[in-house]
């Protein structure tokens, strides 16, 4: 008759099971990588935001030291500079929520 036989369907089948773990180790793997990323970026949104934050106390410093700025100047920078703190914190706040928000299965 030329049907298939017990034996080739179980083959079959088999191949189906290998082809649908290969399936779920690939997805696996790629969640991980995600995963791998997602850690690396949030180290280097903190180093970004510790380092601007480094370079502002900085400015902050040679504001406070500079003779040559009339005390209306000194406020005046002082209030930009505080502005740009609340601006980086909530950048760096949104950046930190939007990575978290990537969800990786168990």
């Amino acid at each position: 008759m030329g049907g298939l036989s017990e034996r080739e369907y179980k083959e079959k089948l088999h191949k189906m099971v290998q082809n649908v773990n290969n399936g779920v180790k690939d997805v696996r793997d790629r969640f991980a990588k995600i995963q791998q990323i997602r850690a690396e970026i949030l180290k280097k949104t903190e180093e970004i935001k510790r380092s601007i934050h480094h370079d502002i106390d900085k400015m902050e410093i040679e504001i406070t030291k500079s003779k040559d700025l009339a005390m209306e100047s000194k406020e005046r920078l002082r209030s930009e500079i505080f502005a740009l703190k609340n601006e980086i914190e909530e950048k760096y706040t949104d950046l930190k929520r939007r990575v978290s928000e990537v969800t990786v299965p168990a």
